[in-house]
């Protein structure tokens, strides 16, 4: 379990917690979130920061991110060049977060930063590696929002095996190994958890607060629906083949080269036993092409091996994550003397 550390003299206390937000042309709530995040962290016997990622801003967000940052260094502020999304914001984050636990929210002050306190001590007495939130009274339009989330999470349920009521609930803690294990591209953020359970990361979902949307509009609409589809798919094909592609490859290509045998073997039975002139049936060519696709997918199934290989040589990265380790340890003569 996390426990808050005690400081030495010469040694600064450790973070044990980091809250992560993409801001995104958000100036009207930000004096607002700052103090917010005050309120409900300032309270706990914890050394904190809160990462501000602007997101491209256009309005006067930043102005106002840096006049938070000067008026307490535990804000930090990332700036981007341009737009890059919600992923790349939550990315840039992850990768600066030295908290013991890592915390995200959005900026739009509809997740309650008063939720913090309670899913950082969910986390730690149920010895959690993930604890998300779910937005069980949802205050959003119902046709534009609400319904297709529902569809959403139910496939994205089904497909990854990881049973959640709301993927699209930006609160969420992690412990901060499991996001720095995980690496994020396109709109994948929401699927965290999911991506996450390779590793057999411990996952508890809980009610948290929704308010409806108080300044500006947002950000995302029901065109996402698509996006999130073909994540998907990125998604399911990661957890169940990206260390073994040739087993989804192969299998296909099996499939194929088996039909096109098949048929090759029954019209070369019929040319032999009837004399049956091939020349004008399509069998001939469908076996033919069967059998190339086939081998197609046997050569892709070899190269995406060889990829998978390269990549985690090349990145040292393991194909297994430790929970814990309890080390080995030689005794010590005298020890070993009176055994």
């Amino acid at each position: 379990m996390l426990m808050t550390q005690n400081c030495e003299a010469d040694r600064p206390c450790p973070l044990t917690l980091s809250v992560v937000i993409p801001v995104y042309n958000e100036e009207e709530s930000l004096p607002r979130l700052e103090e917010a995040l005050h309120d409900a962290l300032d309270g706990l016997d914890e050394r904190w920061e809160v990462l501000l990622i602007d997101d491209g801003s256009t309005d006067g967000s930043y102005p106002l991110l840096q006049a938070m940052h000067e008026r307490d260094a535990r804000f930090g502020v990332v700036r981007f060049r341009r737009n890059f999304g919600q992923t790349a914001a939550f990315s840039a984050g992850f990768d600066l977060a030295q908290g013991e636990v890592v915390f995200t929210m959005d900026a739009d002050l509809q997740n309650d930063p008063r939720d913090i306190p309670i899913m950082l001590a969910t986390l730690r007495e149920g010895d959690y590696d993930i604890v998300s939130g779910w937005r069980k009274d949802r205050q959003d339009a119902f046709l534009l929002r609400k319904f297709p989330s529902r569809i959403a999470n139910w496939l994205i349920s089904r497909v990854t095996g990881v049973h959640l009521h709301d993927y699209g609930c930006s609160l969420k803690a992690y412990r901060n190994e499991v996001v720095k294990n995980v690496k994020l591209y396109g709109e994948l953020h929401r699927f965290v958890p999911a991506i996450a359970s390779w590793m057999g990361v411990r996952i508890f979902e809980m009610p948290v607060h929704h308010h409806a949307r108080r300044y500006g509009r947002s950000k995302y609409g029901i065109s996402r629906t698509l996006r999130v589809i073909l994540d998907l798919l990125t998604v399911r094909f990661l957890l169940s083949y990206a260390a073994r592609p040739m087993q989804v490859f192969g299998r296909w290509g099996f499939v194929c080269t088996a039909l096109g045998v098949g048929l090759g073997i029954y019209l070369t039975i019929l040319k032999l036993a009837r004399n049956v002139s091939l020349a004008s049936r399509p069998l001939l060519s469908l076996a033919v092409l069967l059998m190339i696709i086939g081998i197609q997918f046997i050569s892709m199934g070899l190269l995406a091996e060889l990829m998978v290989r390269v990549y985690h040589e090349s990145q040292d990265k393991p194909i297994y994550v430790v929970r814990n380790r309890l080390p080995t340890a030689q005794p010590a003569p005298h020890e070993r003397a009176s055994r």
